[in-house]
């Protein structure tokens, strides 16, 4: 895949980074946002997610440390963390891949690096796609590295996704 710019093939706007454009620009259209991801992908809403900023290539989200996301140590459980990079990735791949293309997840990697006792920040990359280049369909990897609140990273996890031309 020839990663060197982001789009030859379509000009056209992800439906999603056009929203967050018109509503990420303050506290409540980001947590209106927040709310259509969780509307399109219910079971998000069980960490809460809330999206922070969004661009092509990097989407940073938070979730709050709640009774709801506790193991028996009183820390963050270990599914609830890759419920938050699922959900970044989510949105990562919802701002960056064009309209003329579509995604879906094939696999995830989950390094657990340390407790997590606070709220959590999780950071999604991805390098930049030439979609121009992706006529069957390729392998794209996902990077996400979660933070607790002192900024220690708690996960790393490297999510794979499947992109490939809308038929």
């Amino acid at each position: 895949m020839n990663t060197s710019n982001q789009s030859s093939q379509s000009k056209a706007e992800p439906r999603a980074l056009g929203l967050w454009r018109r509503f990420g620009g303050n506290r409540i259209g980001r947590l209106a946002f927040s709310a259509g991801v969780w509307a399109k992908a219910p079971y998000f809403v069980t960490v809460v997610p809330v999206v922070r900023s969004a661009e092509p290539g990097r989407v940073v989200m938070s979730s709050p440390k709640w009774p709801g996301v506790h193991n028996h140590i009183g820390t963050f459980h270990a599914i609830a963390m890759c419920n938050i990079a699922e959900a970044a990735m989510g949105v990562l791949m919802e701002v960056t891949v064009q309209p003329s293309h579509q995604w879906i997840p094939k696999g995830m990697a989950v390094d657990y690096l340390a407790k997590a006792p606070s709220s959590l920040t999780a950071t999604a990359t991805i390098e930049p796609i030439d979609f121009g280049t992706i006529s069957d369909g390729t392998d794209v990897v996902v990077t996400v590295s979660i933070t607790d609140k002192n900024g220690n990273e708690v996960v790393n996890a490297r999510i794979t996704t499947w992109v490939r031309p809308k038929n």
